[in-house]
């Protein structure tokens, strides 16, 4: 059978699997309560730096949730927006593919261009761990534009419609990179802010006014503008953290948020 093989397993979280579980044992045992959340915004740095932000933003899913996780994550090697339609393989296991969804989507299959991308891989073994009955159908985003965006909401609502699949949405994004950590806090917290109120255009006005460089503005926004159709009231920041919470150099930070769109 073939499968997408992890690339980043032993980088950015433990190759082993007892290793692995009971990290993501540590991360969950203070996460927080389900808010049965619909989607979710979830870092995806090496898991020492934001494992406890993304654990917080996973357990807002009700952990009884046995459908299909779509993952969409920016590519960061340039390629176009394109899907995975193969089962992933974990230090945990193997994590089955939603092929009927995949394949209602009107985005080209490309398992070349997935193979090496961290920005969806470090999400499954969340998935794994936390919904082990759980299938995913992963997306890669290439433009993020706004327009971009919603045609992408609008493939992504239309396939959820065509197959009839019970789904939760993940955008995996990092937010500010490699700046002073009170520039990231306020400069983020003040992007997420339109978040909360689903106004997509001011969150890319606000990205743009700043220059901020989160690395998954249009998965965000993808996954928003989904949920909102799908009956999303409101979007809610868990949690904020930077790089710098763990290292405790403040001079150059990566900023991580935990998002529950309910």
């Amino acid at each position: 059978m073939k499968i997408r093989p992890s690339a980043v397993s032993g980088m950015f979280y433990p190759r082993d699997p007892d290793h692995l579980e009971q990290l993501m044992a540590t991360f969950f045992r203070n996460a927080g309560p389900s808010l049965d959340a619909i989607g979710i915004v979830a870092p995806h740095a090496g898991y020492v730096y934001s494992g406890a932000v993304a654990a917080r933003a996973y357990a807002s899913v009700d952990r009884n949730f046995t459908g299909t996780f779509i993952v969409i994550g920016p590519s960061h090697r340039g390629f176009e927006t394109c899907v995975s339609a193969v089962p992933w393989e974990t230090p945990l296991g193997i994590v089955d593919n939603d092929t009927e969804l995949v394949n209602a989507l009107n985005i080209e299959v490309d398992e070349v261009s997935h193979r090496d991308e961290h920005s969806l891989e470090v999400q499954v073994p969340f998935i794994k761990y936390r919904f082990p009955r759980a299938r995913i159908a992963p997306i890669m985003v290439g433009r993020q534009d706004y327009r971009n965006a919603a045609l992408l909401s609008q493939e992504i609502g239309s396939a959820i419609r065509r197959t009839g699949r019970n789904t939760r949405i993940v955008a995996s994004s990092d937010f500010s990179h490699y700046v002073r950590a009170d520039i990231a806090r306020n400069n983020d917290l003040y992007a997420i802010e339109a978040l909360g109120r689903f106004d997509i255009p001011e969150f890319y006005r606000r990205i743009g006014e700043r220059g901020i460089t989160a690395c998954g503005y249009g998965p965000i926004s993808a996954m928003e503008l989904v949920c909102r159709e799908m009956g999303g009231k409101k979007a809610e920041l868990l949690q904020y953290a930077t790089s710098g919470d763990i290292t405790g150099d403040d001079s150059e930070v990566v900023g991580y948020a935990a998002i529950a769109v309910i």
